[in-house]
Formats: structure tokens, sequence, C-alpha cells
């Protein structure tokens, strides 16, 4: 009803079967996933604008009650639930860098470390992260996703905010010791793939609140980012301090592969990652990360059963 227009009068005058043949259509025309709705473009935004006009003006009549809620009356998922490719960035805050005890080269001597961890490690707010069985230092690390909204190839970065859907919050959580088999011989190579399967566990990808479109966020790279960790903060910095910008990592990721709408570029996490005190996550810990001008993304940890 509130797609197409109807008012309350007409509806109470059609056929059920109407109805539907009508709702059938109207999904059609605006799809219920995100990456679908992205794909749709600038036309996607128009439909979506409609929509919000026509809900403003029938969401206090009574026909419609129990068809419209406010936020506290739902539960969010995260909002890319099934997304195209997630590629977060290793080593993109000097200060991370640093904490780690690794020297900060120039950044003309730098490429942007980018890595993918799979669609199954996304939850949403409130969800429970899982610390998995073969898990034993599990850490978290706040990020700035940016969320592309168009398909591109070798973009130029003067270019590559035109291909920007917007911004979430993304917490890269990762393994920090990894023991696959524990007599294995140690080597440079296998402390790599350690660190990299890390990365890729259920639930190690919290994201949302919500997908805040670019026009919201007028600079990226100016907004505060916090994490804490039952009400203590642990990572308080701000998105200025990356090493690689938004466009910079734009135009390198468009080189390796084709962006497609509704791949995420996880931009890097700066210091206060619980690696640098020693200290991990533990069942029953609740894990807040905040960025200005998109929200707070609220996670629990529970211990995988």
């Amino acid at each position: 009803v509130y797609l197409t227009g109807l008012t309350p009068e007409k509806v109470k005058g059609m056929e059920y079967s109407a109805l539907m043949k009508m709702q059938e259509k109207t999904f059609k025309e605006m799809p219920v996933d995100m990456v679908d709705f992205l794909k749709l473009g600038d036309e996607g935004m128009r439909r979506a604008e409609k929509i919000i006009k026509r809900m403003e003006g029938i969401a206090d009549k009574d026909i419609f009650a129990g068809t419209v809620y406010s936020i506290n009356e739902v539960s969010l998922k995260a909002p890319l639930t099934w997304p195209g490719k997630i590629l977060p960035l290793a080593g993109n805050y000097a200060e991370h860098i640093k904490e780690g005890g690794r020297e900060v080269e120039g950044k003309e001597k730098m490429a942007p470390k980018i890595f993918m961890k799979p669609n199954t490690a996304i939850i949403g707010p409130n969800d429970n992260i899982l610390l998995p069985k073969p898990g034993n230092k599990i850490d978290w690390e706040a990020e700035l996703a940016v969320v592309m909204g168009k398909k591109c190839k070798y973009v130029k970065k003067e270019e590559a905010y035109d291909y920007v859907a917007g911004y979430t919050i993304m917490n890269d959580v990762s393994e920090r010791e990894l023991i696959v088999e524990a007599d294995r011989e140690p080597s440079e190579w296998n402390g790599f793939f350690d660190w990299l399967n890390g990365k890729w566990m259920d639930t190690f990808a919290p994201m949302g609140p919500c997908l805040v479109t670019k026009d919201e966020v007028e600079d990226p790279h100016n907004l505060s980012i916090k994490l804490s960790v039952n009400g203590e903060m642990k990572q308080n910095s701000n998105t200025g301090n990356m090493i690689f910008n938004i466009p910079e990592l734009i135009e390198f990721a468009s080189r390796l592969m084709t962006l497609e709408p509704g791949d995420i570029i996880s931009t890097g996490t700066p210091s206060g990652v619980g690696s640098s005190s020693g200290t991990f996550l533990k069942d029953g810990d609740t894990v807040e990360v905040e960025i200005e001008k998109i929200g707070l993304l609220k996670n629990t940890v529970k211990a995988e059963k």
C-alpha cells in the first residue's frame, strides 16, 4: 500500500487477489535485499524517497496499525546480510602498526594490505560474537566500512566517491593465536596463514547499525571512532589518522578486482586492540563500537557451544 500510494478507501474496495498481484509487482520494483537495492542506483534512492513521503502520510492512520513500527520495536539485522566481497585493511593506522611492534614506513614505500572475510562472518547489532572452539585469543578492531554502490574497475582516486553508496561500522574480530596443528613446524609462512585464517571465523564481522548514505557524511576522514569493552574505553581515535584514505583504497582495490554494489572495504583499525595489552574477549563481554554520524554497534560475546 505505501509503495503504490493507494488510499485506505481504495484498499477497502479491492479484491484480495488484486491486492496480492499489486504486492507482487511492488516487491519487484522495490527489492527487500540491500544489495539488490544498491544495484538500482539512483533509481533506488528515488523510489525510497517516495516510500518515505507516503509513509509519513499514513503512519498515524488506524487502518495501518501493526504495519508501522518505531525503531525500538524491531531487531535490526546487519545492513548487508549477504554482501559481495568483504575487504578489510591490515595496518592502515600508524599507531596500530607501532603497538604491534613494527616500524612505520613512509607511505610512498607502502601499499594497502587488503585481505578478505567470508559472508558467514557477518552478524548484526545485538547479535552474539561467538568464541570459537579453536580460538585462543579473540581480539576487537573498530573500523569504518565503505559500501560500494556501483560496479567499477580501474577507478582513479579523483572519481572514487562516484562509486560509493555510503558507510557503516564493522568490528574486524580477530583470532590472534590460531593453532591449527600444535606439533606443526613453525615458519613465517604458517604464521601468516594462521593470522589470516583467524580473521575468517563465523560471527567475526559484526556490522551496523545502519548504512548511512554518503550525502550524510560530509568528510569520512574526520569522524570520531571509539570502541569499549564492558564500558571501558579501549580505542579512541579519528578516521583522519588513516594512512591510505578512502579514494586511495578504492583506486588500489579496483586495480586488483572488479568492485560491485554491496562490496565492503573496511578501512583498518586504530591503536588500542587487545593484543597490545594482552587483554582478550571472554564469555559475557559487551563490545560497543561508535563512529560519529553513523551510530553505535553493540554485540555480546558468547562461548560457542
